[in-house]
């Protein structure tokens, strides 16, 4: 009796079988980078949406919502300059973060603690790569937030005679409903921001000229002043623009050029600091960026989260950006 010889596998129809895996594995993986992205995006909607959610608690309590920030220096008002993200944590289901701070002293006053340095995960996107703690001298100090309050077109804030910005939230002011003269659904809130962004700051006294293009924000920045290579929005506790906020200068997404990298944002002289350099109004073209490509997401001043193409007609972004412009409000 023959035995049968046992069949295998030849080396063409292995090498054949391999290719076929090595295909479905390349049509598999876009699928997967596909979903995560979109599990990435839901929950960095979701989070924009907890951020209204909480506003809206806060605004239910102290009828008015919080100040970009309080001014520390010649307005008799106490406390430092504590960022609305700090302000809202109550309302996050971060009460135990929020009981250990004290919001009539400085952020950075020892009493504090390390409240300025701890990571609050409503406030980060899962798709920052730099989710992780700000150091000096290897020592916590800070922890980036990717949501930035909307402080108008580009005049944040005067120096001197306190006169706030058109945008959602200002220094020293607790809006109710009644200042959104646009609506609440017309008004932008919140939106994306970029940890670790690169800045110029205090180079001028600036101008109330606003800049249309990337390139009239280079030429500011050109001026002088001082460059940050990797320091914008990575203060969570902080309230002034270039920490905390975004302008609706330019549209979402825009390249800016600076000393560093070609996403830089601008601040003519910081909030609060007219005893060293700011002898006027704070300008800022702090631009709203995202890892989603194309978009950012925003919630609106009546908690409805939208996304927004970085196409969109610089116009209609401005008029976004504008608590009080009085205008009609086109479709976006």
């Amino acid at each position: 009796m023959k035995r049968s010889k046992k069949q295998g596998f030849t080396l063409i129809e292995l090498l054949v079988v391999i290719a076929i895996i090595a295909i479905l594995i390349s049509l598999l993986l876009p699928a997967v980078q596909q979903a995560r992205e979109a599990a990435r995006r839901t929950k960095c909607k979701n989070n924009l949406k907890q951020i209204g959610l909480a506003l809206h608690n806060y605004l239910d309590v102290f009828s008015g919502f919080p100040p970009s920030f309080v001014s520390d220096v010649g307005s008799n008002t106490p406390g430092g300059e504590w960022s609305i993200h700090s302000r809202i944590l109550p309302y996050l289901e971060q009460g135990n973060l929020y009981s250990i701070a004290d919001l009539s002293l400085a952020y950075d006053d020892p009493a504090n603690g390390d409240i300025a340095s701890q990571r609050v995960d409503t406030f980060m996107c899962p798709s920052e790569p730099n989710d992780r703690v700000r150091k000096s001298g290897g020592v916590p100090i800070h922890y980036p937030v990717n949501y930035g309050y909307n402080a108008g077109t580009w005049n944040v804030w005067h120096n001197i005679d306190y006169t706030p910005g058109n945008g959602a939230f200002a220094p020293n002011v607790s809006y109710d409903t009644q200042h959104y003269k646009d609506g609440l659904t017309n008004t932008l809130c919140f939106a994306e921001v970029k940890a670790y962004t690169a800045y110029n700051r205090d180079g001028s006294n600036g101008t109330d000229t606003i800049p249309g293009t990337p390139a009239e924000v280079e030429a500011l920045i050109a001026l002088g002043g001082s460059n940050k290579s990797n320091s914008g929005h990575t203060e969570g506790v902080d309230g002034r623009i270039h920490q905390t906020g975004f302008t609706v200068t330019l549209p979402p997404n825009s390249n800016v050029t600076g000393a560093h990298t070609d996403e830089s944002d601008y601040t003519s002289c910081r909030e609060d600091k007219q005893t060293t350099t700011c002898t006027g109004a704070t300008y800022a073209a702090v631009t709203s960026r995202g890892y989603h490509v194309g978009i950012v997401n925003v919630v609106l001043m009546d908690g409805s989260v939208r996304t927004i193409s970085e196409s969109i007609d610089l116009g209609t972004w401005r008029l976004l950006g504008s608590r009080n412009d009085g205008e009609a409000m086109p479709d976006f």
